[in-house]
């Protein structure tokens, strides 16, 4: 039923709201009994240190079914907390990998025939890669000594000679037949200067003694012989240098021969022995490339016998020249250059890498500066990575270390997809090649664990299409358990490993007590218990050092007071800056008195190592208009998106209530008082509503409670984040200017299982000098901090007289009505 649109002559009485009863003490606080703990001393409890993982239940699935998981892609990525005991439970699940059976290789490079600037990978059985190096030195020895011993035995030597002496015989037979032929011709074989050489060549004999053509020419010009002799002489000159040709062809024939000869004999009686070290060398591996590395080893030393033979003197050529000076044959060609030696390793290989840096991983080429400034490198400088080393076995790498050094992480995932591990000759961080060698990659078989936090894990499986195919198994590591005996019981546990893992001082129940206390509040809920044991840790040897400081003889709850204190003050300078503000007067917070439109909002403030709780002033004005609400901070582009969400619901929630018999003719600008940093979350919205309640109904708003709670849009009030430090915020400003017994605060509801307050707020509440007020809706809300009835709007859509929403309803009726006037007169 729809109510004409009209002014009240006169205001009704006001009604008086319900009496709200405030949360008692023990419902703001858990509190340990020392006495439950049941021991004197931690470090006297009976019985082993119990080092179990505490509160990680779902981790620890997820990391066994990834350990033992053998399919591809099945590597981990474990997120949460630093000091959830990520690294910690990591390290002490793969202790029990350590004893399992693993299938471990050596990996070795060595020298490739068919093209050295491609080194050969081979991947051996454990023990056998240090084996073959051994193998190769004795070869290498062997032949050394061996080649030249057969070279130099007589039965070599004599049948050297027997076949030289053979071909010898032969060219000096040909050679005569050729100087006889000549002879009878009349001509003579001479040797004639031709620059630095001397050359055989036909010469006409005349008058007993050799001449050339140009003189035989001349004695025909003199008469001396006639011109038919020098033309017979000359054609046959002619005919006796192309017999010449011939026979110095059969020489060089012969000569060739000579060599294929020698070379058969070094076959013959030089390669039976070379065979003989070689074919024992393989004998004893089964590894097929190695074969093949042997049989082109043969052919190489077949075919480069005569180094053996002058090693002696190039090594004594050597010693007379620098050391730097690498002239003499190295025979890199038999060097095994092992770069994962597993012979003693007893259990899987666990590599936990903190500097992933790209050659500690991938593993690298060193360089070596020669004389004339360049860089040289070779097979032999290939050293290996962490990928490498941790082959058969596990990898920890940490993920934002492994992002930003360049070129790790591409290769990292390449690596993984292809099992395929490829070692380059420089970093990709230079920029340029060092050389162009690149070695064979070898085939590697790697479990890696990656540690990372959660905004990185989804930017990954979001950004990255490779991520989800490789790391199928996620370990999200939680910051907080359920709190029960047993949690307790790991918690005492826990403190007296570091006790005595670290020799601190026992620490008796008092001090237990206020460390599981501390743990509690930390998890930000009395139900929870948190497993940052990294801070657990540090309060707990922390307040070993303030008992050492009193030379107490063991560390008690006043201790642990003094060590959370501490910890708290050498952070809290800013939280201090801001309550200096407060209590000077620049930052204007009223906690006594009543005011219209005005409210204490409460916000918390997080500098990353602490988050404090302060006051603001939350202001509120309405006049007609039809912008609705307006949010002054996201005008001054100072609001967050989840603030800004909160101010369109009270739109929304203000349109629901007065909006549905006449239109909602009203502007309510809003803001949070000397605010510049910005504001963000929408913890504030029910305060707001408060502000602007209060304006359009006249009702001013005690200001010695302050309001914290999101709301929804229809009027509930939801629950908030930082409760535990918003509440003690508003509590040191009104401390600090006396507590009356009216101070408080209103929280949501649904916020009471978290409160873990101080022991200061939790005393004033017992002592009733301090109020927290828990509601789950907008109207108990307007009636704690106004003292007047909220009012329920009836069937007819009225709201009682002399209620909030009855006066809050004739303003908006007023505005209205107005409105319509103004614009029947604009028509």
């Amino acid at each position: 039923m729809k109510r004409p649109l009209q002014k009240r002559s006169s205001e009704p009485t006001i009604r008086s709201a319900r009496v709200y009863r405030s949360l008692s003490a023990d419902q703001l606080r858990w509190q340990c009994d020392p006495a439950s703990l049941k021991t004197k001393a931690a470090a006297k409890v009976p019985g082993p240190v119990r080092r179990e993982i505490i509160g990680q239940e779902r981790a620890l699935r997820a990391l066994r079914v990834g350990l033992e998981m053998k399919h591809p892609g099945y590597n981990i990525f474990v997120t949460g907390f630093s000091g959830t005991g990520r690294t910690t439970t990591i390290k002490r699940m793969l202790q029990e990998f350590e004893g399992k059976k693993a299938h471990l290789r050596d990996h070795c490079y060595v020298h490739s025939f068919k093209n050295p600037d491609m080194p050969v990978s081979i991947s051996l059985p454990a023990g056998q890669g240090r084996g073959l190096r051994v193998d190769m030195e004795r070869l290498l020895q062997d032949l050394l000594k061996d080649i030249p011993a057969v070279y130099e035995s007589q039965r070599y030597q004599r049948q050297r000679r027997m076949l030289v002496q053979h071909f010898q015989d032969r060219q000096k037979s040909v050679l005569q037949g050729f100087e006889k032929r000549v002879k009878d011709q009349g001509f003579d074989l001479v040797q004639v200067q031709v620059g630095a050489m001397m050359r055989p060549e036909v010469v006409p004999v005349v008058n007993g003694s050799p001449s050339s053509l140009e003189q035989v020419e001349e004695l025909v010009r003199k008469n001396e012989v006639t011109r038919e002799q020098f033309l017979t002489m000359r054609e046959t000159l002619a005919e006796l240098e192309k017999q010449m040709a011939t026979v110095f062809r059969e020489l060089r024939n012969i000569e060739k021969r000579v060599q294929e000869s020698l070379e058969e004999l070094e076959g013959k009686m030089v390669m039976p022995a070379v065979d003989g070290l070689i074919n024992a060398v393989k004998a004893a591996y089964e590894e097929e490339k190695v074969h093949a590395y042997l049989e082109e080893l043969r052919a190489h030393v077949g075919s480069n016998l005569d180094r053996f033979r002058q090693q002696q003197l190039q090594a004594a050529q050597k010693d007379k020249k620098d050391d730097d000076d690498d002239s003499t044959d190295d025979f890199r060609e038999f060097i095994v250059n092992v770069l994962v030696d597993n012979a003693e390793t007893k259990h899987v290989p666990i590599v936990i890498e903190t500097n992933p840096r790209y050659k500690n991983l991938f593993g690298t080429a060193e360089r070596e500066l020669e004389r004339g400034g360049v860089w040289r490198t070779d097979f032999t400088r290939i050293k290996a990575g962490a990928l490498l080393r941790a082959d058969g076995g596990y990898l920890v790498l940490n993920a934002l270390d492994a992002l930003v050094e360049p070129g790790v992480w591409q290769d990292l995932k390449r690596t993984l997809r292809t099992g395929k591990l490829d070692i380059q000759a420089g970093e990709p961080s230079y920029g340029v090649a060092v050389s162009g060698m690149k070695p064979e990659p070898f085939d590697v078989s790697i479990k890696v664990v990656i540690i990372g936090e959660t905004e990185l894990y989804h930017l990954l499986w979001n950004r990255d299409e490779d991520f989800k195919k490789i790391f199928k198994v996620r370990a999200d590591f939680d910051f907080e358990m359920t709190r029960t005996a047993e949690a307790i019981g790991k918690y005492v546990a826990f403190i007296r490993m570091v006790g005595e893992d670290e020799k601190l001082l026992p620490f008796d129940p008092t001090a237990l007590a206020q460390i599981i206390e501390f743990g509690v509040r930390l998890a930000g809920s009395r139900k929870k218990i948190s497993t940052r044991f990294n801070i657990i840790a540090d309060v707990s040897r922390e307040a070993n050092y303030w008992a050492g400081r009193d030379h107490a003889r063991a560390v008690t709850g006043v201790h642990v007071e003094q060590a959370i204190a501490e910890r708290i003050y050498r952070v809290k300078l800013t939280e201090q800056k801001i309550q200096d503000l407060i209590d000077k007067g620049v930052l204007l917070i009223d906690t006594d008195g009543s005011r219209v439109g005005q409210v204490n909002g409460l916000s918390v403030y997080d500098t990353g190592e602490h988050a404090f709780g302060k006051p603001a002033r939350i202001t509120a004005k309405t006049s007609l208009g039809r912008s609705g609400v307006i949010n002054i901070e996201r005008e001054a582009d100072l609001s967050g998106p989840s603030h800004t969400k909160g101010v369109a619901i009270l739109s929304g929630f203000f349109r629901d209530r007065f909006a549905q018999d006449k239109p909602l003719v009203m502007d309510a600008s809003i803001t949070f008082e000397q605010s510049y940093g910005g504001v963000d979350g929408d913890s504030a919205s029910s305060t707001e509503i408060y502000a602007i309640l209060s304006a359009l109904s006249g009702i001013p708003i005690r200001q010695e409670i302050a309001v914290t709670g999101s709301v929804n849009q229809n009027g509930e009030v939801q629950p908030i984040g930082g409760v535990n430090e918003k509440i003690e915020g508003f509590f040191d400003t009104c401390r600090a200017r006396g507590l009356t017994g009216r101070h408080g605060v209103i929280i949501p509801k649904q916020n009471i299982d978290e409160l873990m307050l101080r022991e200061e707020v939790y005393t004033a509440v017992r002592k009733k000098t301090f109020h927290i007020y828990a509601i789950s809706t907008i109207d108990e809300g307007i009636e704690i901090l106004t003292g007047v009835a909220a009012g329920t709007r009836s069937k007819d859509g009225s709201f009682p007289a002399g209620t909030i929403n009855a006066l809050a309803d004739a303003r908006l009726l007023n505005y209205a009505e107005t409105w319509r006037k103004f614009e029947s007169a604009r028509r």
